[in-house]
């Protein structure tokens, strides 16, 4: 945990000493501060997902044998507050997904066995905050706009197994930090119309970040592309396509439960969204 900190402290510490610098030369002036409320809805599509807890567990195929082959609901909430040439953003996103399936084969989640016929209820719980701070790239006289910065995100997870009968259960849970890079761009092709893309990426060794003595290797990538357009200055509708992955391989020195700590766990997920925003105190 100190060394997550620690990165993401020299990140942002990087990102905003250069910010910094950059207003004293350019002589920026005071712009007041801006707030900007956004959301978006549609459905998430699962490309691949596989699990397995414990070196002799199954590695589990969620698309494949798991009920994960149909669409899912999909929101996600964020609130922006810009002054100048930085912005901080703050984003919640709920991800679960549950299903129910009769096994084609013996399921195994650290030491316990759930036999194939049987029926089991899944559980994928991921949802996660992300707060991030950018810096403008280019001259805020410009309506286009380039961002570059860092991101800190919360995951908070729980997966679970559990037969129908309530006989075998297993459950594993999680909350951990994640530092990434982040950057963001819009070009305007008119007055009103936009595009946008973002991105949000990182891959390490989260043994390096939590001090741990064990090899585990982690990443996340949430990068969309995004068209849109502005009713006015303050409101603007858009549409968003979005590729969600992530995970992580590797043994936990953490385990007090059973298996050996053992996780490989890799996700690839994609969305199609439609959302709104909405700006105060917009010049």
């Amino acid at each position: 945990m100190k060394k997550v900190v620690q990165l993401f402290t020299f990140l942002f510490l990087g990102t905003a000493v250069y910010a910094q610098s950059q207003n004293e030369i350019e002589g920026v002036t005071d712009q007041g501060i801006e707030f900007k409320v956004g959301s978006e809805f549609g459905f998430l599509s699962v490309l691949s997902h596989k699990v397995q807890f414990d070196q002799d567990g199954t590695y589990f195929d969620y698309a494949k044998d798991g009920g994960q082959d149909v669409l899912f609901p999909f929101k996600r909430f964020t609130a922006e507050i810009s002054k100048n040439r930085n912005t901080f953003v703050l984003l919640y996103q709920p991800l679960k997904l549950e299903s129910t399936v009769t096994l084609n084969n013996d399921l195994e989640v650290n030491d316990l066995v759930f036999p194939a016929g049987s029926a089991v209820n899944l559980l994928y719980g991921f949802p996660f905050y992300r707060v991030s701070y950018m810096r403008e790239m280019i001259k805020k006289d410009s309506k286009n706009s380039f961002e570059i910065g860092a991101s800190l995100q919360i995951r908070n997870a729980t997966i679970s197994f559990e037969s129908t009968d309530g006989s075998l259960y297993r459950t594993n849970r999680d909350v951990g930090p994640v530092p990434a890079f982040k950057m963001r761009g819009r070009r305007y092709f008119s007055e009103s119309f936009f595009g946008e893309f973002e991105v949000d990426g990182m891959y390490a060794p989260i043994s390096y970040l939590n001090g741990s003595d064990n090899e585990i290797t982690g990443a996340i990538v949430d990068a969309s592309l995004r068209t849109g357009f502005e009713i006015n200055r303050n409101f603007e509708t858009f549409f968003n396509v979005r590729y969600l992955a992530g995970g992580a391989v590797g043994t936990s020195d953490n385990e007090n439960g059973p298996g050996d700590g053992y996780t490989r766990n890799w996700l690839h997920f994609g969305t199609v969204s439609a959302g709104i925003s909405y700006r105060f105190n917009a010049n």
